[in-house]
Parts: structure tokens; sequence; C-alpha cells
């Protein structure tokens, strides 16, 4: 699979994962990946670890993350 196919299967993941209705609540990098936590905002949603393998997706997820923060901060 090429590197832009991979990206792009992890994004839709954590595209789905977004619309279905969960929210990011944590990050944990190590050199296997990045293991991404969500947190269903609705009831009857579990926890979901989603580990990401691409440096692109880690970036993705990271500009999904920094525009909450900083509203958070103002």
């Amino acid at each position: 699979m090429s590197a832009y196919a991979e990206f792009d299967k992890e994004r839709q993941e954590i595209d789905s994962l977004l619309r279905q209705g969960y929210i990011i609540t944590g990050i944990h990098e190590d050199l296997d990946g990045a293991g991404v936590k969500f947190k269903g905002s609705k009831p009857g949603l579990s926890q979901v670890e989603l580990l990401l393998l691409t440096a692109d997706s880690r970036k993705y997820v990271t500009t999904l993350i920094l525009p909450v923060s900083t509203r958070l901060s103002q």
C-alpha cells in the first residue's frame, strides 16, 4: 500500500469516529505510532483507541486538536 493510501485510510477512520460523535481526549506517542483516545460524547458510545502509524495521520489529528485548545485558552 502506498504511503498516501495508508494515510487516507487512517484519516477516514479518524473522520468516521468524529462524525459518530466521538471527541479526542488524549494522544500518546511512542516508537510504534500514536495512540489516539476517543471518548463518546453521546450516551452508549464507549471509549476507543486508534493507533496511527503514519506521520501524516499524526499531523492531521493535531490540526484537529489545536483549534479547540486555542479557543479554550482565549
